[in-house]
């Protein structure tokens, strides 16, 4: 009788202790929702989520709640989002609900109504401070503290997105990795040792890890692009002309662009339409609305839209020719114009070249055919577009940013240097040629409108670099242009690279920004490490429509991106 007694006291003992157990891992109804939420929101499209709050699944608040939620998660470890704006986001976020309540069944959303998304943090948000990467903007009660809205930001807003944050971006975005002095060190999302590309990189890690839906990069150089090949993400440069640029703080006002970055072609196409336009504030945009195809830019896209189609690929692309970031000057002796293009120089490393020549294989497989010849683009359209030189004109654009959308302390460079002690760098001042072999030399900084010698400095090369670009196109009829959107994978950052801590990956596309011509960078497959590669695609001038076309229809016959795998802890001691 004992041992029975205390049999069934044991069996009831550890019956207790399982059911104890059992109740306290079992999940709560809280997070199964949060569980449910993750699987709905992870990797979501602007239609799906239009599709979510038209059925009432979600408010926006709970959405909203949910991405900050998630960069609260892993923003400490990977480091994309320098500024989060939780009560402004959520503010927005109370404020659609609450309209979209009152509304009814015949409320009217806007085409991004409820969309999170993030901006890069040179680009001017009211009342945020508007880092430019740089710490020389945040010196406590001299912040650049913006006045207004960057045009593309209120044209965001009007559309229904909700601002999360800013994103971190290189010192002045003048650099081919993500590392600021106002933030630190932004890693990859595939494996946050390695570099996610700057200048946009803070967006781009972001948007591949599911902090926001999309947001906006901007591109100098490649700095749209690069960042995109290195994250699985679509980076679109559009036409420049297509998109204001007016309250983006410049690198290069004559080079600068701006546009989305997003997980899907769809999206990217969305967020562009509502982005571009004419604006009085940039006269660049002013003939866009009768030179641009017409929107909007999701009826372009067509899974067949590659059929016939034919590209060629860039010949010095391939040889690793240099073209020096924003140009050399047309008055250089020829012993310092090949100094000039061999500092330049950017071979295209055998993985990339693999990884490039797999990716055409779905190219071809979606019905284009693939050029090659040595006569498309070659070093001597290298050696063209490397004549259109900007240096000179540098200090203009950061003149007019700093009247329109500097804080009420300083309006000019001078009430900065009078503002904080200190006068800004020549990176965005001009004054010297970053280019230059060897010493840097003084360049005069004048106004490209009124500079006798802006004709042989920028505008009559330009023009030759856009004709022989077109000439191209017409002798082979091309529609476009196709090549590796970086020279080489993403470098690891906790390793020298070549004796040197890492200032990459690099790429040769900086001649898109030179002539001004649309391109865009989709996901094309990844490297044997489990790093992504970024196809590019260029077109003709004010073919966003086409091109965009042209990428999803790549997009829908690969599907390569695939979302990374985050860690909630950082791999590397610090960060930073």
């Amino acid at each position: 009788m004992r041992r029975r007694s205390w049999y069934l006291f044991l069996l009831l003992t550890l019956w207790g202790y399982g059911l104890t157990d059992a109740r306290a891992t079992a999940p709560s109804a809280n997070d199964s929702a949060q569980d449910a939420m993750s699987r709905d929101l992870l990797e979501v499209t602007i239609p799906e989520l239009e599709q979510m709050y038209r059925s009432h699944k979600y408010t926006v608040t709970q959405v909203v709640q949910w991405y900050l939620a998630r960069i609260a998660k892993y923003n400490g470890v990977y480091r994309a989002v320098q500024t989060v704006d939780r009560e402004g986001a959520l503010a927005t976020a109370a404020g659609e609900d609450a309209e979209a309540a009152a509304g009814g069944s015949q409320y009217q959303r806007g085409p991004m109504w409820g969309v999170p998304i993030v901006t890069k943090a040179n680009t001017s948000i009211k009342g945020l401070i508007t880092t430019d990467g740089w710490k020389g903007y945040m010196i406590p009660g001299h912040e650049l503290i913006a006045p207004k809205d960057a045009t593309i930001v209120a044209k965001l807003r009007a559309a229904g997105a909700v601002i999360l944050g800013q994103t971190n971006m290189p010192d002045f975005a003048a650099s081919d990795t993500n590392r600021s002095t106002a933030y630190g060190r932004t890693g990859n999302a595939y494996d946050v040792r390695f570099s996610p590309g700057g200048s946009s990189g803070g967006t781009v890690t972001a948007v591949t890890a599911n902090m926001a839906v999309l947001g906006n990069g901007t591109d100098t150089g490649n700095s749209i692009r690069m960042p995109a090949a290195t994250s699985s993400v679509v980076g679109v440069f559009p036409t420049r002309g297509l998109v204001s640029i007016a309250g983006i703080a410049p690198l290069d006002w004559l080079l600068d662009d701006t546009g989305p970055i997003a997980r899907d072609v769809t999206d990217a196409a969305i967020a562009l339409d509502v982005m571009a336009g004419a604006d009085p504030s940039d006269p660049r945009t002013v003939d866009s609305a009768t030179l641009a195809q017409r929107g909007p830019y999701t009826t372009y896209l067509k899974t067949d839209a590659l059929k016939g189609k034919r590209f060629g690929v860039p010949a010095f692309i391939l040889q690793g020719a240099g073209v020096p970031f924003q140009g050399m000057p047309s008055a250089a002796p020829a012993s310092a114009a090949s100094a000039y293009r061999a500092n330049a120089r950017v071979p295209l490393e055998p993985a990339t070249r693999e990884a490039f020549m797999k990716a055409l294989d779905g190219l071809r497989a979606a019905g284009a055919t693939v050029v090659f010849d040595d006569s498309i683009l070659p070093d001597s359209f290298a050696e063209t577009v490397s004549q259109v030189y900007t240096v000179p004109y540098v200090r203009e654009g950061t003149e007019k940013f700093l009247t329109e959308y500097g804080p009420a302390q300083y309006h000019t460079p001078e009430e900065y240097e009078k503002a904080t002690g200190s006068a800004l760098p020549a990176t965005i001042m001009g004054g010297a040629d970053p280019n230059a072999p060897k010493d840097r030399h003084r360049v005069t900084q004048a106004m490209v409108e009124t500079d006798p010698q802006a004709e042989a400095n920028f505008l009559a090369p330009r023009r030759r670099a856009l004709a022989a670009h077109n000439e191209a196109l017409d002798r082979l009829h091309l529609d476009g242009f196709v090549y590796p959107a970086t020279q080489m994978p993403p470098p690891d950052e906790t390793m020298p690279q070549e004796g040197e801590i890492s200032s990459g990956p690099h790429s040769d596309t900086g001649w898109v920004n030179m002539i001004g011509v649309p391109a865009v960078v989709v996901p094309g497959g990844f490297y044997a490490d489990g790093l992504p590669f970024g196809l590019e695609i260029s077109a003709r001038l004010w073919k966003d429509g086409d091109l965009l076309g042209w990428a999803y229809a790549y997009e829908q016959a690969t599907r390569h991106r695939r979302p990374p795998v985050l860690v909630e802890k950082g791999l590397l001691p610090d960060a930073r």
